[in-house]
Parts: C-alpha cells; sequence; structure tokens
C-alpha cells in the first residue's frame, strides 16, 4: 500500500509544531520546582517501558503522542540540571535566548565547515569570539585583532585535545617524530580528568603524564615550585617538556592556579600553555575576578565554556590561541578538492576554514546562539547573572559558617561553596569523618524536595560541593537546601 509522501518542511505545519514543542518547553519549566532534582530509577527503567522496535509508520498526530511520552516517561526520569536546586557539578545555564539561539540555528542547519561552505557563519563566529574574548578581558595577542584568533567547540575536552595535538606537532617538527616518546606533560591533581584522557589520545606515555600534587596551604592551586622540580627531573633525565594545563576554577574546589609564576617557569622551556577555565572563566566578565588571574598575556591559549555560566545554552566552548597556525598545521585538511573553493581561492583574501581548527569536519552554527546572548542581553546583563549567583553562593557560605559543626574546606571564589561536617571528636579518623559526610549527602540527595549536590575529595577529605548556577536559583532555594542538610546532619551525629 502507497502512502502520501510525507511534508517534512512545509512552513504552516513547522509553524504549527514547533508552537506545540515552545509550550510543552514553557510548562516545563512552569512547573519545574515540582519534579525531584534527581529521579529514583534504576538502569533500565525506561528501556521497559519503551517499544523494542521504532515504528514503521507514525501514529495519528505523532508528536503530541511522543511529548505525551516525554512527560510521562522521559521527564520523571531525567536529573532536571535547570532545577532551582540543582547545585552539583557546575552549572549549565539557560536562557530563553540561549534555547531560541539553538532553535534558530538548528532551523537553518548550515554546516559551516569552510568559509565557503557559509560564509556568513564563519565570519559571524570571526566576530563573536573577539567579542567574547573582549568582554571577559583578554590579553589582545588571543583575539583576531591582535594576530591570534578563537573558535567556538563543544566542550572544554574537545579544546585541550586540540591544543594538546598542536602542541605536540610543533614540538616535533624541533625535536624529530621518532621522539614522541620522551614527550612530557604536566597538570596539578586538581586538574579535570580531560586532560589526561587527551594526553593517550594524543600518543602521550601514560607515565610521562606529570600530576602535580596540590597543597591546601597553596588553596590547592598548582605550585610553580612542584613544576619546576618537575620540568627540571625531566630535563636531567633527557626527556622533554612539551605541555603544561593550568586551570582557573578547577571543578573540585574552583582553586585558580597562579599563571604568571608557571608561565615564568614553562614559556622558556618551550612548554606550550593552556589554560583550562571552563567555569571560571566567565567570572572575567566582571572587573572584580581579574585580579585572581595575572599573567595571561603569557599564555598560549585559554578555553571557557559559555554554556556553564553565561546563558549559552549547551553546547558553547570558546578557545583562543595565540598561534592559530600551529592548530592549523596539526589538524589542517588541505587536500580534497570537493573542499575548496575556486572563487575564494582566486581572490586571494585571507579566510577562516574552520574545519582546520577542531577534530571533525562537520561542525555547528554556535556562533548564531552566542551572538543573540550577547545581543539581547548585553555584557552587562551577563555580569548581572554572573554576580547574583556570587551573592546566593556567599550567602550559604555564610549558613556553613554559621554552624560549629561544619567548616568550608576551601576559600569560596566564585560561586562553589565546598563544606563537610566537622569530625565530631578528636577520637574519629579520617576515614570515619569521609564516613560521615558521604553518609550525609547521600541523605541529602535522597530527600525527595530537597538539593542536588555532588562531592569532590580534597587533601584526602571528602567534602560537599554546593555549585550555585542555575538561572532559575533565588536565596530562598539555598536556605532552604541548607535547612535540609543541617536537618539530616543532626539525625546522622545522634545515630
Amino acid at each position: 500500500m502507497s502512502h502520501p509522501p510525507a511534508q517534512l518542511l512545509d512552513s504552516e505545519e513547522f509553524r504549527r509544531q514547533f508552537q506545540q514543542v515552545v509550550d510543552f518547553i514553557a510548562e516545563y519549566y512552569s512547573r519545574i520546582a515540582d519534579y525531584p532534582v534527581h529521579p529514583d530509577v534504576v538502569p533500565g527503567f525506561l528501556s521497559r517501558r519503551l517499544p523494542q522496535n521504532a515504528p514503521s509508520r507514525p501514529e495519528s498526530d505523532p508528536l503530541s503522542a511522543a511529548l505525551n511520552d516525554v512527560r510521562d516517561l522521559i521527564l520523571p526520569g531525567i536529573t532536571h540540571w535547570q532545577s532551582p536546586r540543582h547545585f552539583a557539578h557546575f552549572p549549565a545555564s539557560s536562557s530563553t535566548v540561549g534555547a531560541l539561539g539553538e532553535a534558530l540555528a538548528a532551523g537553518i542547519n548550515v554546516v559551516p565547515f569552510t568559509w565557503a561552505a557559509s560564509p556568513a557563519a564563519t565570519e559571524l563566529e570571526v566576530v563573536v569570539v573577539d567579542w567574547l574574548g573582549k568582554a571577559l578581558h583578554l590579553p589582545k595577542s588571543l583575539l583576531f585583532e591582535g594576530g591570534g584568533g578563537g573558535t567556538l567547540l563543544g566542550t572544554s575536552c574537545e579544546a585541550i585535545l586540540c591544543v594538546l595535538v598542536a602542541a605536540r606537532d610543533r614540538k616535533l617538527a624541533e625535536i624529530g617524530e621518532g621522539r614522541i616518546g620522551d614527550l612530557v606533560v604536566y597538570c596539578s591533581d586538581q586538574t579535570h580528568f580531560a586532560f589526561r584522557k587527551a594526553s593517550r589520545i594524543a600518543g602521550i606515555r601514560k607515565d610521562n603524564c606529570r600530576v602535580i600534587p596540590a597543597r591546601r596551604e597553596d588553596t590547592y592551586a598548582l605550585s610553580p615550585a612542584g613544576l619546576e622540580d618537575a620540568v627540571q627531573a625531566d630535563v636531567e633525565a633527557g626527556l622533554v617538556p612539551v605541555f603544561l594545563c593550568t586551570s582557573v576554577g578547577t571543578t573540585p574546589t574552583t582553586a585558580v592556579d597562579p599563571i604568571r609564576e608557571l608561565c615564568a617557569v614553562a614559556s622558556p622551556r618551550g612548554v606550550w600553555v593552556h589554560v583550562d577555565a571552563a567555569y571560571a572563566g566567565s567570572a572575567l566578565i566582571c572587573p572584580e575576578f581579574r585580579d585572581l588571574v595575572q599573567g595571561m598575556e603569557a599564555v598560549d591559549s585559554l578555553s571557557m565554556n559559555p554554556h556553564k555560566w553565561l546563558l549559552a545554552n549547551n553546547d558553547c566552548c570558546a578557545l583562543w590561541l595565540k598561534q592559530p597556525s600551529a592548530l592549523v598545521a596539526a589538524l589542517g585538511t588541505d587536500d580534497d578538492v570537493i573542499l575548496k573553493d575556486a572563487a575564494a581561492i582566486d581572490d586571494g583574501a585571507p579566510v577562516v576554514d574552520y574545519k582546520d581548527w577542531q577534530i571533525s569536519l562537520t561542525r555547528r552554527f554556535r556562533a548564531l546562539k552566542l551572538w543573540l546572548v550577547l545581543r539581547c542581553y548585553g555584557t552587562d546583563g551577563l555580569r548581572d547573572a554572573v554576580r547574583a549567583q556570587v551573592r546566593i553562593a556567599a550567602a550559604f557560605e555564610d549558613m556553613v559558617c554559621a554552624d560549629a559543626r561544619f567548616e568550608v574546606v576551601a576559600p569560596r571564589l566564585f560561586a562553589l561553596v565546598c563544606f563537610r561536617l566537622r569530625p565530631p571528636s578528636i577520637a574519629t579518623s579520617p576515614l570515619e569523618a569521609n564516613n560521615l559526610n558521604e553518609r550525609l549527602l547521600a541523605a541529602v540527595n535522597a530527600t525527595r524536595e530537597g538539593p542536588y549536590m555532588s562531592c569532590a575529595v580534597v587533601g584526602g577529605a571528602y567534602v560537599l560541593r554546593c555549585a550555585v548556577g542555575s538561572t532559575l536559583t533565588e536565596e530562598r532555594h539555598v536556605r532552604e537546601a541548607w535547612k535540609v542538610v543541617q536537618d539530616h546532619a543532626t539525625l546522622i551525629l545522634a545515630s
């Protein structure tokens, strides 16, 4: 039996169905606080409720039926990252304009892998990364207008891998490709695990990744003296230092590495210095945070995620480099005639082909979303959003400090508070104290209408992390969260 062809891109049907989706999302946000932040489900819960095979033909009004399943089956089984009570991990900030930017880019659906493939998409990206870099007060040397340049990727994990490959190839061009086994990379034990993963992918030997312990007396930042000792030992052993991954806002505690002092150790030895500012880089839009980061003019590259704290919705990572040519030399492809555009080549004007700045060929039109966010909220609006969440986190920190049973484990620099129950007696062992705090976090997260937090192990201590960042979070939400924490602490200490 034949069927009439579906109207796959009919403008009127698009308008009708898109309105359905918009109404669904708006209704979700209006009642998001009714959901437990984290679902009480077990692996396999959803597969048991869905058919084993995809439908061969759509049912009557399939979009409405599918949205009903999203409401009844999927939403009850997700972690609600946009809930005002979500304080785990780091934020994945959302905004109306960020969501609409995603929708606009998806609707236009271009594939801007080269300038010729979509000239306006490439040129908008060039403009918007310089806009953002200026708003964050990055050194001019990292911007296109200063001889550097930037791009938009999916995540900082991608960015770190790309610049590590660029650093590797630059160094091997000097010493010979046969010495790849001699290359050594450096980070602290607070650096995101993505760096160690990127090192393995880039062919760095596992035992040539130097993980330098961070100490509490250094506020868990990477010690320049520790780096100096490690680099010197490797040089004396005949190895080749190639890459240092520093952090502005580490994942466990948001520690800020001393960039200037670390560059003074690494740069004279030809070591590529990258700054992973995935979370805290957004705070540089506020003047009061810029003094935390000194020496950025000496770094080779920096990445940060506007989707974490600048209302840009997933996914959006900005990467800047002082010498983009090193990245293009490592990742560029110039041997496929299909991707060449004769008009652009004959004109002779320099163009950016962003396929040569990333791992994959296909890429998304992220610049449109970020451009809309900057246009519609402005840099002042983004500063206001960051400052509001920092104030809420400071209020939570005050609550913790006011209860003598608790301690703040690391300085609160941005909107993350790391805290724990103090050992109830001098006889309490470190293991017992950690178990106590692990029980506390489990109890807090099991509270149906309570907050959802995460943990870290810092200096051997198990700590709870309260990361303020949801666009919907207000001070009343952290006050309610703290009441839940206190109540469960009372029960645990009494048991």
